[in-house]
């Protein structure tokens, strides 16, 4: 872990940079350098953001020409962004920040947007669509200046702060994009980064501590702020992450299993997320520093822009979204405005006695925390793939048969599963988790979302995080590193590990590092193809996944280290009267609508009450993972197809949430009451489903029937069928 000089550890009042408000044709870069500015620390309209958490000497800002380069798509425009060619780099070994950059944009934007022209891309959404959804942006390249610097504190919190040549001082407005994931600082940059941006907007985004650092432990080598990578002596305070071990622990580890990783979001031993509400909040204090001393040179004298008279909107996906509802909570500044999130990923605190209904139906269990849900479907989802209702599954990432067959063998073995025979085992398994809060719509998902091993990388690095355990700990036998084509740990190609800041999520498997078993059989072995030792089959580790599980439900000392971290990160649901916007897909199978939204809408309105301002949109033929959409996400293949049949892109709500939002802050215009939104699936052959139409997405209505309301009454939630 980096550890923080003293003096940067105080709130500071730095002037960051002593340089007017133009932008300039060429790209250039500035270091921060600590000047005295003369205010008074106790003039509180002028504080907005003066006292942000930062620490000068990291900070480097660039100015974009939007012709070569650009804030949003890296010089790469609409089309690049969506050709399937990675932006190239000149020397594979030695990437520089500029390409790395570069690099990063491409692969964060496509991974959370459907590129596909029929999907949506270019048509609906993207650089080249304008605020009122025309194609009228040519290639959507947007000028402007982007600083970076990190967080002072406990960590290593990168913030990022992207200001448009075309904000308007008069009109000022900040949106908070907070990574969603465990992504870099650009995880947010095509989903928050894009609506601020073209709005006009400084856009203040954050990794919240939980970013794509990897600290290659048998190299010591580190990232960077910009990416580059050195060894973790000569990055010293730099370092993105690097794991708190001395010299003679990693050299130790590295005999006893060489090759491997420590990540930021797992091995950091701080439990980021029960910070990233605070997250947020700094980085809209560092936008509100960065806009103001790139001001005009005659508002020299004063902060003109500051919380009384800028807009600042708090958003993102997924993690991202459940980041900007804890600074919700947290806001005691009153710097948010509105939040607008798409299926966030947040854990409302247990309600007694509160029920949730869909329609006649009563959810059985409901409100369970990420890691609670998360490792049932470790367990349970490989076996499940076998059921027969799952056979239509999208392909790509696929189940293998005989080791999904050998995991509900394990199941039934150790008393998991009752049934016999293997058809009734998978039925049970798929049937165990609709009745542990999964909507029928999101079963057709589990295969390729296991396939594709979200659930175990998940687990894993939430049962380090929450438990703030040591990458020497090697949590339930587990460990990150690369592997060969058999399956054996091995080192990472150097041009991998060179262009990591790039191509990686945070969360392995990525950029070539996997989940390593190291408690296989005959020796470590990649993960999927490892061997349990309690059966000597090959059944995607049920060892380590039901270790996993009792680390929940278990008493030892390591399951109480988990108990406390899960409890940090528990929402009270008080979101402090501010307008806010939720959309979630009724068929996400990663953030299950039961354990999110809907019990946090519960939880909202039970303690705000009348004063709630929170409007809930649920989205139906809607799911998490929007690039799945895109068929041809592997080039040459049909990677996912059965996606574009049936699924929408929730980014066109997001955008459209975005909107109203907006709206309502500045014109006053009323937020729609909470409803069910129907769409319609494109349809048509898997691979080649037809172009997307507005038919497809209908608005939010105004004034939604009474049959797709979704209420709030006494302790209930009703949700339509």
């Amino acid at each position: 872990m980096r550890s923080r000089p003293s003096e940067a550890r105080r709130h500071t009042r730095t002037a960051l940079l002593a340089l007017a408000f133009v932008w300039t044709a060429s790209a250039t870069s500035t270091a921060a350098t600590p000047a005295a500015d003369g205010r008074d620390n106790n003039d509180r309209d002028r504080r907005d953001g003066r006292d942000a958490v930062f620490v000068a000497s990291s900070l480097v800002c660039k100015d974009y020409d939007g012709v070569s380069d650009d804030l949003l798509t890296a010089g790469l425009g609409k089309s690049g962004l969506q050709s399937n060619a990675a932006p190239a780099i000149a020397n594979p070994l030695q990437p520089t920040a500029a390409e790395l950059r570069r690099l990063a944009i491409y692969n964060n934007y496509r991974a959370l947007a459907d590129m596909s022209t029929a999907g949506g891309y270019g048509v609906l959404y993207g650089p080249n669509i304008d605020l009122q959804g025309k194609d009228t942006l040519g290639e959507g390249k947007i000028a402007g200046r982007e600083c970076l610097a990190y967080a002072s504190g406990r960590g290593s919190v990168a913030m990022m702060v992207q200001i448009p040549a075309h904000f308007d001082p008069d009109k000022a407005c900040i949106v908070a994009g907070p990574s969603s994931g465990s992504r870099g600082i650009y995880g947010a940059i095509g989903t928050t980064g894009e609506w601020g941006l073209k709005r006009g907007c400084a856009v203040a985004y954050t990794d919240k501590g939980s970013g794509n650092g990897a600290h290659d432990l048998a190299n010591d080598t580190v990232g960077l702020i910009d990416g580059t990578r050195t060894s973790a002596a000569a990055a010293g305070d730099a370092s993105h992450f690097t794991a708190r071990l001395t010299d003679a622990e990693r050299l130790a580890f590295n005999a006893a299993t060489p090759n491997r990783f420590a990540y930021k979001h797992a091995h950091s031993q701080l439990n980021p997320e029960k910070d990233w509400g605070e997250n947020v909040l700094e980085a809209i204090r560092f936008a509100f520093v960065v806009v103001n001393d790139h001001r005009d040179p005659r508002d020299r004298g004063r902060d003109r822009i500051r919380k009384q008279n800028t807009i600042v909107i708090a958003s993102s996906v997924s993690n991202g979204g459940g980041a900007s509802l804890a600074a919700g909570e947290q806001d005691r500044e009153k710097l948010i405005d509105g939040i607008v999130v798409s299926e966030p990923q947040v854990q409302p605190r247990p309600v007694p006695n509160l029920t949730i209904k869909r329609g006649n139906r009563t959810i059985a269990n409901h409100s369970k925390g990420l890691y609670d849900y998360i490792t049932l479907a470790n367990l349970y989802q490989p076996c499940a793939a076998l059921a027969l209702e799952n056979v239509a599954a999208p392909a790509g990432f696929f189940v293998v048969a005989t080791r999904a067959a050998a995991r509900c063998t394990a199941l039934r073995t150790i008393g998991l599963l009752a049934s016999n025979t293997l058809a009734e085992q998978a039925i049970e398994a798929q049937k165990l988790l609709n009745d542990n809060g999964w909507e029928p719509e999101s079963n057709i998902l589990g295969p390729s979302h296991y396939g594709f091993q979200v659930a175990p990388a998940v687990a894993v690095a939430y049962a380090n995080a929450y438990g703030r355990f040591s990458v020497l700990d090697n949590i339930c036998g587990f460990s990150l590193g690369a592997s060969t084509a058999t399956g054996l740990p091995t080192t990472l190609a150097p041009a991998a590990l060179a262009q990591i800041f790039g191509t990686g999520n945070g969360v392995p498997p990525t950029s070539g590092i996997n989940l390593i078993n190291n408690l296989s059989l005959r020796g470590a072995l990649v993960d999927p193809a490892s061997l349990s030792a309690s059966t000597g089959l090959q059944d995607y580790n049920a060892d380590g996944a039901h270790c996993l599980r009792q680390l929940l439900a278990g008493a030892d000392a390591s399951a109480r280290r988990v108990e406390r971290g899960i409890r940090e990160v528990q929402r009270s649901g008080d979101l402090n009267r501010i307008p806010t916007i939720i959309v979630h897909g009724r068929a996400d199978n990663l953030v299950p609508v039961n354990h999110a939204s809907r019990p946090y809408y519960a939880l909202n309105k039970l303690v705000e009450g009348k004063h709630s301002n929170l409007h809930y949109y649920e989205v139906t033929n809607a799911q998490h993972f929007e690039a799945f959409i895109n068929p041809a996400l592997v080039p040459g293949t049909l990677f996912l197809a059965g996606y574009d049949t049936r699924y929408i892109p929730m980014h066109v709500y997001g955008i459209e949430a975005h909107n109203r939002m907006y709206a309502h802050l500045t014109a006053g215009q009323r937020l729609p009451p909470s409803q069910v939104v129907r769409t319609v699936p494109r349809g048509g052959i898997p691979g080649a489903a037809p172009a997307i139409t507005a038919a497809n997405v209908p608005p939010i209505r105004d004034n939604p029937a009474a049959t797709d309301r979704i209420e709030f009454s006494g302790r209930t939630l009703t949700v339509p069928d």
